[in-house]
């Protein structure tokens, strides 16, 4: 009977471990899911805004589009592979589909975005991720949040610029990290992942 007792104790104890394992890192794998569907969404939204705001005129607005747009394509590539090694295949990515507003109101609907991203969606992913011991996710996010910040300043910008229309200057975009600069203000290296200037995506 001890000895039963025992054997059954022993597999009360595995059916009890098995669950705590199977979810490891699944909090995680959900954020990553999530944050790979928004970033695949931005991407789309971005470059339909981008073509919206070189109707109206605004080329530099377009060309900070793109640049977002081409970033956000970095980051869901990052979120994707971090999903790969943790055994998740063909996540859902996200679409646009509606009609862009003006270029005011797509300004406006980016900074919204960017903001929550930046200070809420990323911060609370990262943690969750350092958390559950997933290091490769963390970065994956730390990267996206990094270049969130740039372009919500970037946005703001550009918003309070708007009616001014100034000159295009063109962006550079890391294809590591997707840190987002301006022709003016590009480093030799991206601070974040330390990817050089030489290998950064040129938008024009």
């Amino acid at each position: 009977m001890k000895a039963i007792g025992a054997a059954l104790m022993l597999l009360g104890l595995l059916l009890s471990a098995n669950p705590v394992c199977a979810a490891a890192g699944s909090k995680t794998i959900a954020n990553l899911r999530t944050a790979y569907q928004g970033e695949t969404t931005a991407h789309a939204k971005y470059v339909a805004y981008a073509r919206a705001a070189d109707r109206e005129g605004y080329k530099a607005v377009a060309q900070l589009f793109r640049a977002a747009s081409t970033a956000e394509a970095v980051h869901a590539r990052n979120h994707k592979q971090a999903l790969a090694a943790m055994g998740v295949t063909n996540p859902r990515a996200g679409t646009y589909s509606k009609t862009p507003g003006s270029t005011r109101s797509n300004l406006a609907d980016a900074i919204k975005g960017e903001t929550y991203e930046r200070d809420v969606m990323y911060p609370e992913m990262i943690r969750t991720a350092k958390a559950e011991g997933q290091s490769a996710a963390a970065r994956s996010m730390y990267y996206a949040w990094s270049a969130e910040k740039q372009h919500a300043a970037l946005y703001k910008a550009a918003l309070s610029t708007l009616g001014q229309k100034p000159a295009p200057t063109g962006f550079y975009v890391c294809p590591v990290c997707g840190a987002t600069y301006t022709t003016r203000n590009v480093p030799a290296a991206s601070p974040v992942c330390g990817t050089p200037k030489s290998a950064f995506t040129p938008i024009k």
